[in-house]
């Protein structure tokens, strides 16, 4: 594995662009696929799913990620194998931290002015570097599989 993907995605983060943009856009360089819609199309999958309190954005990102790497390309190819391995994506992140949901993991509602105060107030973006650089590394390593 490219050990310096989940440190670019980290860094990307980093530097203010979001979760999901960022796992998405690292992971994009690494497999040398460039396209003007990344890291825009991961946009919304950020902060939870828009702020609702949904999936993760690293979560999101690395699994756009991954369907870079091993998505079908049309019907007539099965999407058992894929599903399996985002399955196996979910599980590792799931176990390494207790939950893929992103309220759950920065203990805030981000949908609140009252959530994204204590999301800064509480430095909660220091956990979600921890998310964004694990999921990159999750979704890495499966892709060398």
């Amino acid at each position: 594995m490219k050990n310096n993907v989940p440190k670019r995605a980290r860094d990307l983060f980093d530097s203010e662009l979001y979760c999901a943009e960022s796992v998405l856009l690292a992971i994009s360089e690494a497999k040398e696929i460039e396209s003007e819609f990344i890291p825009k199309i991961a946009t919304g999958f950020c902060s939870g799913m828009a702020r609702t309190s949904g999936l993760c954005g690293a979560v999101s990102g690395g699994m756009m990620g991954l369907n870079l790497a091993i998505g079908r390309s049309n019907s007539d190819v099965p999407v058992d194998d894929n599903y399996a391995v985002i399955q196996n994506f979910l599980t590792a992140f799931e176990e390494k931290f207790g939950s893929t949901n992103c309220m759950e993991l920065v203990e805030c509602d981000l949908a609140t002015e009252e959530g994204q105060l204590a999301f800064v107030e509480n430095n909660r973006k220091a956990q979600c570097l921890d998310y964004v650089e694990e999921a990159t590394r999750i979704a890495m390593g499966l892709m060398e599989k």
